[in-house]
């Protein structure tokens, strides 16, 4: 492709810096809405402030179940004595789930952020860090009033697609195809 002076357009290898943007973000399953801010780091007090958020959020459930990846923040003590004290004075009962270590797919926001990922930071130019969050913002209101409009549960691609019926047993190793199918070992 040329310019206009017929010089060709030259594409920088790498492009300058221009900041960082880490969205912290829940998924409510059965309305398929998400809850997100914008974090200074991915920590144990990031992970804090969103079980607050979503406890004040939901104050009129009996119960919250957050369902997350295994990393250090969201196993951490001071995570889950938090969640202990809550559980002890607040409503609603705040109950983890944490998934095994390298399941992500199993972590239905995973998805929502490939989606964001794919329609506002690939192939993006934002002119600052602003910008970038107006555009995920963007993304998450048209996303929640769509969901709003068009009610569906999320993670319809996982739920009641199970090899067996899930059920928890000790000796049971899921990582073996066999095991997953209910094969003796």
């Amino acid at each position: 492709m040329l310019k206009k002076d017929n010089e060709p357009y030259y594409v920088p290898d790498k492009q300058k810096h221009k900041g960082v943007v880490i969205c912290t973000a829940a998924l409510e399953l059965s309305t398929n809405q998400a809850t997100h801010f914008f974090s200074t780091r991915k920590n144990t007090f990031e992970t804090i402030k969103l079980v607050e958020t979503l406890a004040s959020l939901y104050a009129d459930q009996r119960r919250i179940y957050l369902c997350w990846d295994n990393v250090s923040w969201h196993r951490s003590k001071i995570l889950i004595n938090f969640i202990e004290d809550h559980n002890k004075v607040h409503k609603p009962l705040i109950v983890r789930v944490p998934l095994p270590s390298c399941t992500q797919f199993l972590n239905v926001i995973e998805s929502v952020f490939g989606g964001l990922a794919k329609a506002v930071i690939h192939n993006s130019n934002y002119g600052n860090i602003e910008e970038c969050q107006a555009a995920i913002n963007k993304y998450f209101l048209e996303r929640n009033e769509h969901f709003r409009n068009n009610p569906k549960r999320a993670g319809n691609k996982i739920w009641r697609k199970e090899p067996v019926p899930a059920h928890f047993c000790e000796t049971q190793n899921s990582r073996n195809r066999r095991a997953m199918r209910g094969a003796t070992q």
